[in-house]
């Protein structure tokens, strides 16, 4: 109760939320001679040891996390049977008062919030956890407007069957929840990412995506219902935006963005506006349109309208004869010979992710493919970095070219939805390093670089990232070879 004293030094001050399994107090540290959140396991569970034992790990689990963008775990102990937590005190509001007074917020905003929560959430999942219950009411804002995510899972239950059946375990109504958290299968970090799907959809248009008259009813919309058409709803907000939130709420995990750091990074890509580009273009990046073939109809003769069946054994002989005209004239002319470099650009494969400052010495090795796929609206991702000014904390981070065989690209081109960071294309003599020899000096990406790699000859290609520039993280979205 309020005016209690825990631990013979937080004084409990005010309740400033309750829920299912625990209640939150704002409290006085007297020891220390500071504000703190301090949240107390209900006693209906003291004799649960599941529920105890949960609360314990988890506390374990999420001090461990060191963020901006989290509420830090300060303490943890037990009062006179009670299981207790200590977390520090944000003096702010929840983003679901914040959007309660505010209504839909601009793009810009729903965005910068929506990037901090996503940066704590890829954080958490680095380090083993997924927060399972990512909502407005689990995101504070301090004076600063900067998010901080808090309630990492702590003494939450994944069991939907235990969490409809006992009033209160899930907080809400479920209006965030994932499919295959709905519908009891495994939490993974991609439920997250619909978690965070969800709340952006709400941040744009003042609800969530799905509403219902229960749980149970806006659980069975996650998991059969499509998602609403957000520009239905906001017919403002740029289509790449729209797009990105599409992706985040599909109903199959494996169609989500890869990892929270690919959704953080597809996030700034649509905040970021080039240098010069008008505010209303700086999103709109659609995707690729099918080109339209149009038969070709041959011109009408002028006098009878006859339809005319060409032979196609003379058409293809034709066709041959011209073939081998063209050979033997780019033979006479000095064309490609037995042993002359092709004028056509080699093909550069994907290989491998170099990182060999890291902690595992890769970095998001499923996506490396992606980088030369032929498709622009794939990528390979780096990690999320925190360092200041673009810093990566090492000398950089890159993604390995196999060529097959020792070639001379003459430029290696870089397609990129992250513009800003920097790079540099080195040469090695195998797929592990050494990349000693830089081909092509440090410079700015943009939507698109060719870098000129001269006369350098090498099978292997390393494209070298050294500064991440206004990037939590970096796309490489294609990277191929050019004459």
């Amino acid at each position: 109760m309020v005016g209690d004293v825990i631990a013979g030094r937080y004084v409990l001050e005010e309740l400033v939320g309750a829920g299912g399994m625990s209640s939150v107090y704002r409290a006085h540290d007297q020891l220390l001679e500071r504000d703190v959140a301090l949240k107390i396991l209900h006693s209906t569970y003291k004799e649960d040891e599941e529920a105890v034992e949960r609360f314990r790990r988890e506390a374990r689990a999420v001090a461990r996390l060191s963020h901006p963008n989290v509420v830090t775990v300060i303490d943890r102990g037990e009062e006179d049977g009670h299981q207790f937590i200590v977390f520090e005190y944000v003096d702010g509001a929840t983003l679901k008062d914040h959007l309660a007074e505010r209504g839909p917020l601009p793009p810009e905003e729903a965005l910068a919030i929506a990037i901090d929560v996503g940066e704590a959430l890829a954080y958490a999942h680095g380090h083993g956890i997924v927060h399972r219950d990512v909502k407005p009411q689990n995101v504070i804002l301090n004076g600063d407007g900067a998010a901080k995510v808090s309630d990492f899972g702590i003494a939450r239950s994944v069991d939907v069957e235990k969490d409809v059946t006992q009033t209160g375990t899930v907080i809400g109504t479920g209006d965030y929840i994932a499919p295959e958290q709905a519908s009891g299968r495994p939490v993974v970090p991609a439920s997250d990412v619909y978690g965070l799907g969800c709340v952006l959809f709400e941040l744009l248009t003042g609800s969530p995506p799905f509403s219902g008259s229960g749980f149970v009813d806006v659980a069975m919309q996650h998991i059969h219902a499509p998602p609403p058409a957000l520009l239905e709803r906001r017919p403002d907000v740029p289509p790449r935006i729209a797009a990105a939130v599409e992706r985040a709420l599909a109903k199959d995990p494996e169609d989500r963005f890869p990892s929270m750091d690919a959704f953080v990074a597809e996030l700034r890509a649509c905040l970021v506006r080039p240098r010069g580009e008008a505010a209303e273009d700086a999103t709109t990046v659609l995707p690729r349109q099918r080109v339209e073939r149009r038969p070709v109809t041959a011109p009408r003769s002028r006098g009878r309208r006859r339809r005319r069946i060409v032979p196609l054994a003379p058409v293809l002989t034709a066709l041959v004869i011209v073939a081998g005209v063209a050979a033997l004239i780019v033979f006479v002319g000095g064309g490609t010979g037995p042993g002359e470099a092709s004028s056509k650009p080699v093909k550069l494969e994907a290989a491998v992710s170099f990182d060999p400052q890291g902690d595992d010495g890769e970095e998001h090795p499923s996506e490396v493919p992606y980088a030369t796929d032929g498709d622009p609206s794939t990528y390979w991702t780096t990690s999320s970095y925190h360092y200041p000014a673009g810093g990566l904390g090492k000398d950089g981070v890159g993604i390995v070219l196999d060529a097959g065989r020792r070639v001379q690209p003459e430029r290696v081109v870089v397609v990129s939805d992250t513009p800003g960071f920097t790079a540099e294309i080195r040469a090695g003599s195998g797929q592990d390093g050494p990349f000693d020899d830089v081909v092509a000096e440090a410079a700015q990406v943009g939507s698109r670089k060719a870098f000129d790699t001269g006369d350098a000859e090498a099978r292997y290609w390393l494209v070298w990232i050294t500064n991440l520039g206004a990037n939590g993280a970096v796309h490489l979205n294609e990277i191929r070879s050019a004459r």
